[in-house]
């Protein structure tokens, strides 16, 4: 009489060899994502910048401008 000896092969019986490792590494890359949206894509669509403007220039430009110009030469 033959031995048979049956050897499953790797996941095709349902056995979950992975331990749950991609779910972890999947809800880790969900949440940066959602991080990076929130930093990044929220004040981008408000048209605004997420850091202070300590750094920013103001321009005041007047109304009129008197371009007149007086030459005291004498003549």
């Amino acid at each position: 009489m033959a031995t048979i000896i049956n050897n499953p092969g790797s996941g095709s019986n349902g056995e979950n060899n992975g331990g749950g490792a991609g779910m972890i590494i999947g809800i880790i890359v969900a949440i940066v994502i959602v991080a990076l949206f929130v930093i990044y894509g929220l004040p981008a669509m408000r048209g605004t910048s997420n850091d202070a403007t300590p750094n920013s220039t103001e321009i005041n430009v007047p109304d009129s401008v008197d371009v007149n110009v007086d030459d005291n030469t004498g003549n």
